[in-house]
């Protein structure tokens, strides 16, 4: 009798998991490049001013670059050409005219994972005023899925160094194509070659208190990133002179509040130089209030490859940068 009522049981179960099955709809895993983004709209839409909106909003130049990248590489099609795998794209934007105005985001479609925005209006100036409206928002959020697809990318095979363990209590997620190029106190620099250059992270610590007012807060990240480069990274060897990088001195970084591995952070895009060598490219800085620790963490991310375009190498770095953890603040040694 006991065996016939645990038989009853595990056969409930599996008739209870099969209708469970059935409920979940199965989708196809997502493709495309990473920061590549399928635009569907009809093409009198598309070249016209919709299609400069949408132009003007997903494919505006990305911040703190050396040549104009745009911030998605837009794959246009109109709606009957979007069938098949072409679905399968990880972020998708529709527009369209209709007697329904909306802009909405949906996720995991026609694939998974994938982000869908949808941006309608009955009106050339209502689709427009939704796009305006919405564009900020759907930006983000396919920024995030790009990231996290980078991330799963490189996850596949880490570099196995505990430089940044050992001296700053800290992990990130680095391929292991990166290499540690230099560790000394306070200081570590991980890189990777790159066609015709390299790209590389830093890792030190500042003070708890080193940015003393909001007022001289971009003269102070200035201030400190030129002495770090003074006395950690060095250029090419110039007779008497000491050349090292610098911060770009005739274009102001921009800075940005943001949070880093749920810490307040400022985040820093600018352009890098040498102080006496014609070298230079762009530069992402975290900077981290770590208040357990009673520092400042500085990460920051800079790619060396003239003449070629950057914009997926900074991303790459930003995706890496974002996969920061702490250790415990017990396990973690202050610097005297």
């Amino acid at each position: 009798m006991k065996k016939l009522k645990i038989l009853s049981i595990a056969l409930l179960l599996v008739i209870t998991a099969c209708k469970d099955e059935k409920k979940v709809k199965y989708l196809p895993e997502s493709t495309g490049a990473i920061n590549s983004l399928a635009v569907v709209m009809d093409n009198e839409l598309w070249q016209g001013e919709v299609g400069d909106r949408v132009r003007e909003h997903f494919a505006a130049p990305v911040v703190g670059l050396t040549l104009e990248e745009p911030l998605f590489t837009i794959n246009y099609m109109p709606q009957s050409v979007f069938s098949g795998t072409i679905r399968h794209s990880r972020s998708v934007l529709f527009v369209a005219k209709d007697s329904t105005s909306k802009a909405l985001l949906k996720k995991d479609v026609y694939a998974r994972p994938q982000n869908v925005a949808v941006i309608s209006g009955s009106t050339v100036d209502e689709i427009i005023t939704n796009i305006d409206a919405k564009a900020s928002e759907i930006i983000e959020t396919f920024k995030e899925l790009e990231i996290t697809e980078a991330q799963n990318r490189f996850r596949r095979s880490l570099n196995k160094e505990q430089a940044l363990k050992n001296n700053f209590g800290i992990t990130l997620d680095i391929p292991s194509a990166y290499r540690v190029g230099k560790q000394e106190r306070n200081f570590v620099w991980i890189d990777r070659q790159v066609p015709k250059g390299t790209m590389n992270l830093v890792v030190y610590e500042m003070p708890e208190d080193y940015f003393k007012s909001d007022t001289t807060l971009v003269k102070d990240i200035i201030r400190m990133r030129d002495s770090i480069g003074a006395y950690y990274i060095p250029g090419e060897d110039i007779p008497g002179k000491k050349n090292h990088m610098v911060s770009e001195k005739n274009l102001a970084p921009h800075v940005y509040p943001v949070e880093v591995s749920g810490k307040k952070a400022v985040e820093v895009r600018g352009l890098w130089e040498m102080s006496d060598y014609p070298m230079g490219g762009p530069y992402l800085t975290y900077i981290i209030n770590d208040k357990g620790n009673h520092r400042k963490l500085i990460i920051e991310g800079f790619t060396f490859a003239p003449a070629t375009q950057k914009r997926d190498n900074m991303f790459e770095l930003e995706a890496i940068i974002k996969t920061l953890k702490f250790d415990s603040i017990e396990e973690t040694t202050p610097k005297e």
